[in-house]
């Protein structure tokens, strides 16, 4: 499975960021109660693969399970929340095409806040539509090397007919179609330790050399990671690195 290989190298990197951040569990939560909302009310991860996805991502990050026991209660009851998901489309420094997932209760505020991120730090909001069409949504099932052998994690790709497949040294990453994702947990013998989530690949990617537009899409990125709505945030950037610099 050839192709673009460098954005399980991005997204792990992004992962580690991701840790440190103070409003991880927060934003964790979010997911979780998301999930039971858009997935019908259904509470149980083994019938919500949605949130089976969050509680497993949850449990990788190390959050207590009485977080995850109240993010499942504000799904449900008189206080139940009003939370839904937006994907905001836009442009950021050099012309790198930028998709947005956030989970808010108030859509109005969270464009806003969106919207002022980006054109403080050269960028721009687009219109729906306006960027989406370079980006496919797919699975990302990472696998941690010590937990399965090589030859599984081949017969994995294969049965779910995977687009793409890297490795570190600690995982493999495993492309999988949308439609695939229920069936994850089938082929493989083991879960345990596997984390699932949706991703945005970009189709088509700009090539970005210059250090400073670099900096400058990093430092757009890290922004929006850091606002309280946001999820997720995908480019279609990647970086040339420049010989002895």
């Amino acid at each position: 499975m050839s192709g673009h290989s460098k954005w399980s190298k991005i997204k792990r990197e992004k992962e580690l960021k991701d840790k440190t951040r103070s409003n991880i569990f927060s934003k964790l939560s979010r997911l979780i109660t998301l999930a039971v909302i858009e997935g019908g009310g259904i509470a149980d991860p083994e019938n919500n693969i949605r949130l089976r996805m969050a509680v497993d991502k949850a449990k990788a990050a190390n959050m207590p399970h009485d977080n995850i026991l109240r993010a499942l209660e504000k799904a449900s009851g008189p206080s139940k929340s009003a939370l839904r998901t937006m994907v905001y489309e836009g442009f950021g420094p050099g012309g790198v095409s930028f998709l947005i997932e956030a989970t808010t209760d108030n859509a109005n505020r969270t464009f806003s806040e969106v919207r002022n991120i980006m054109e403080r730090n050269s960028g721009k909001l687009g219109s729906v539509g306006s960027v989406a069409y370079l980006f496919l949504k797919c699975g990302l099932a990472m696998i941690p090397k010590k937990l399965v052998k090589e030859t599984e994690v081949f017969s994995f790709c294969e049965a779910l007919k995977a687009l793409d497949m890297e490795e570190n040294e600690d995982a493999w990453y495993c492309l999988t179609p949308f439609e695939a994702l229920g069936q994850v947990k089938g082929a493989l013998k083991s879960r345990e330790g596997v984390t699932i989530e949706v991703i945005y690949k970009p189709q088509s990617v700009i090539t970005i050399a210059d250090k400073t537009i670099q900096k400058q899409i990093d430092s757009l990125m890290e922004l929006l990671e850091d606002q309280a709505e946001v999820q997720k945030v995908f480019t279609n950037a990647v970086y040339e690195q420049i010989e002895g610099a």
